[in-house]
Formats: C-alpha cells, sequence, structure tokens
C-alpha cells in the first residue's frame, strides 16, 4: 500500500493555483534548510541535546499549515516541520535546541516537545512520551470546543491512550483532526513486523472519516479542507523519513523523495523560476540563523 502516489488527486498542484501552491513550497523550503543548518550545528558541537529531524517528511505540516491555519497544534516529537510551518519563530526555535533561555521553553524541553503561545500560533507541548499528545488534543478540544490538529507517528498509534483517545473524540464528535505521520518505522522496525491491523480501519470502526494516502502537500491540502467538515477525522499519511529515529545520521535513501517531486510538479507548472527564488531566499535566511560565527557567540564558545 505505502507508495508515493497513492490517492494523489491528480491535477491538483494545478488546481490550488500558483499562490498557494508556492506558499506551500515556501514552508517546506524553511523547514528543510532550518534543519540543513541544525545538522551543521551538531556537527559542530553548537547543539548537543537529542534532535528529531522533519526532513523528508515537512510536507505535511506545510501543506495543513495553510489548509487549518486557525487549528490548535498537538504535535509529535519530530515537530520542528510543524512549528516552523504554522508560524513559529525560527531563531527561537534554534535558541531552544541550544539550550539557552531565549528558547522556545527556556532552553529546557530540547527537540521533541516544542511549544508556542504566541499571537500566530497555538503549539501546546507534551512531556515526550510517545502519543499523550493525542488525549491532550482529545482534551483540548472538549475544554475550548476548538478545533485541534494533533500529529502522531505510525509507532505512537500504537499505544493504549492513542486509540482511546480517538474513540472519546468520536463519542463526543469532538473537532480533532488525527494526522498519522507514517514513515513505516518505530526507531528501526518497520509496521509489517509490529502489527497486522491498520489504524485507518480502526478509525473507521470508531465512526471517524479517514483516509490513506501519500504526503503528496496539494493532496493532503485538500483532503484536509474537505475534513475539517466532518471532525473528528483521521489521515493516515505515508512519508519517509530522511534521519535516524533520532539524530542527524543517515542509513539508506528513502523509499521516496518528496522534495525531489514537489519540485517536478511545480516545473511542470511553469514556476521553476520562482520555486527556485523561493528555496535560494530560505537557503540563504536560515543560514543566517545558524552562522558559526553568530552560534559561537550565542553559546559563549
Amino acid at each position: 500500500m505505502r507508495s508515493s502516489d497513492l490517492n494523489v488527486i491528480r491535477g491538483a498542484a494545478s488546481a490550488l493555483g500558483p499562490d498557494i501552491s508556492l506558499e506551500i513550497f515556501r514552508r517546506i523550503c524553511a523547514a528543510r534548510h532550518f534543519e540543513a543548518g541544525l545538522i551543521g550545528a551538531v556537527k559542530e558541537g553548537f547543539v548537543t541535546t537529542p534532535v528529531y529531524l522533519s526532513t523528508g517528511q515537512e510536507s505535511i505540516a506545510a501543506a495543513l499549515s495553510l489548509a487549518i491555519p486557525d487549528f490548535m497544534i498537538f504535535a509529535q516529537h519530530r515537530c520542528h516541520a510543524a512549528y516552523l510551518s504554522f508560524g513559529g519563530d525560527p531563531e527561537r526555535l534554534r535558541d531552544e535546541l541550544m539550550g539557552l533561555s531565549t528558547g522556545t521553553s527556556g532552553g529546557r524541553a530540547g527537540s521533541n516537545c516544542v511549544q508556542c503561545h504566541e499571537e500566530n500560533i497555538t503549539m501546546h507541548g507534551h512531556h515526550g512520551l510517545i502519543g499523550e499528545n493525542v488525549p491532550l488534543a482529545v482534551g483540548a478540544a472538549l475544554g475550548s470546543s476548538k478545533p485541534a490538529v494533533c500529529f502522531f507517528g505510525d509507532g505512537a498509534a500504537e499505544e493504549d491512550y492513542v486509540l482511546s483517545g480517538m474513540g472519546f473524540a468520536s463519542t463526543h464528535k469532538l473537532p480533532v483532526l488525527f494526522v498519522c505521520e507514517d514513515n513505516n518505522l518505530s526507531i528501526l522496525t518497520t509496521v509489517a513486523t509490529r502489527r497486522s491491523w491498520s489504524v485507518t480501519k480502526i478509525a473507521d470502526a470508531l465512526g471517524i472519516v479517514s483516509a490513506d494516502l501519500s504526503d503528496d502537500p496539494w493532496t493532503l491540502f485538500l483532503k484536509a479542507q474537505e475534513l475539517r467538515r466532518s471532525l473528528p477525522a483521521f489521515i493516515n499519511t505515508f512519508t519517509c523519513r530522511a534521519n535516524w529515529h533520532v539524530g542527524i545520521g543517515v542509513d539508506g535513501p528513502p523509499e521516496w523523495d518528496r522534495f525531489g517531486i514537489i519540485k517536478e510538479d511545480l516545473d511542470a507548472l511553469g514556476l521553476s523560476k520562482e520555486m527556485t527564488e523561493i528555496e535560494d531566499s530560505a537557503r540563504a535566511s536560515m543560514g543566517k540563523i545558524w552562522d558559526k560565527k553568530l552560534l559561537q557567540r550565542l553559546s559563549g564558545k
């Protein structure tokens, strides 16, 4: 079932138009080049705490941040792309990863529990146990009646409080969009090795509208806009992380390169010039954030 084009809506990028398509790409580039700088900072010793990279999976948060920008955000441990796509300040995230008091949690939470409560973004933190952000999202939706998006991985989906949280949301018709970023790995163990059941089928059994699809951002944008009218809802989106579960290492090429596919789509729409300008701008702006001399001053090295 895993594939780069599973349930992709043909012509979706064209249907969205250049403004939305390029803005999704801009947010993908921001996350990708932020993490490129982060990888360099880890190698140089400026970031010494564990990091959970979004590289390879950025298209999901980028698309959803435009489709449901007003939702409360409950991200999983692999959350840099969600934070940046929904409007978080990259400098505050950098400082958090460096353990500085100017970070998103005063330098005390690190990579996997990022939170932000500012005018343009409401992203709730959690204490790091896998999947426990799901009942937090459900409780917040119950208490506030505000819509929430909750991201978790295919491994977290096997935790008991995830499934019970989804069941509670179904029973009480809560406005939660559950999003499983399914990279087929719980650390290094594949889904087929771990279980014989499908989270999507369980969501169906709970009475939650659900969908299986690839991490094509144009399709994700349209599907999220559709599902926001029938919450609670569940999306299982197949994706590929580029790095280790934790850390900057690489075991080999991913099953597919979504970033490259997106570039091909934009090029086919005649947007190559704009695409290049956007990526060059993201590379330059994020490069300044991770400038070695700046990091030396910030860290006192």
